[in-house]
């Protein structure tokens, strides 16, 4: 029982570091003046926001079809739909090497009998 309990313990403790740089990432599509566009925003768990990075988006395939610049937690776009119809991963990869995700849904999009 207490060998247990220290194994959860541990495993806590060295979990924790792992969450606190974790990268949250929100994406969602805008209409802009001259189109719609996908903004991106990333900022860790624990509020901070990451000064520089890159933000790598994909198809549904998993085809990589742009890397952009992320500056002070953000990154915009132009959506390009017909490369979006299934939907795109969009990952953020900050300075210091952390790294999330988000993933835009077709319904996300307004594909799909929207």
């Amino acid at each position: 029982m207490i060998r247990t309990a220290l194994a959860a313990l541990l495993a806590l403790a060295l979990a924790g570091p792992a969450w606190a740089h974790r990268v949250n990432v929100f994406a969602s599509v805008q209409d802009a003046e001259a189109g719609e566009e996908v903004v991106v925003e990333a900022k860790f768990s624990t509020g901070r926001i990451p000064a520089l990075g890159e933000v790598v988006v994909e198809d549904a395939a998993g085809t990589v079809l742009a890397t952009y610049p992320l500056e002070d937690g953000a990154a915009r776009f132009p959506l390009d739909r017909a490369a979006a119809a299934g939907g795109l991963s969009i990952t953020v990869r900050t300075d210091d090497d952390h790294e999330g995700y988000w993933l835009l849904t077709p319904a996300d999009l307004g594909e799909g009998g929207s």
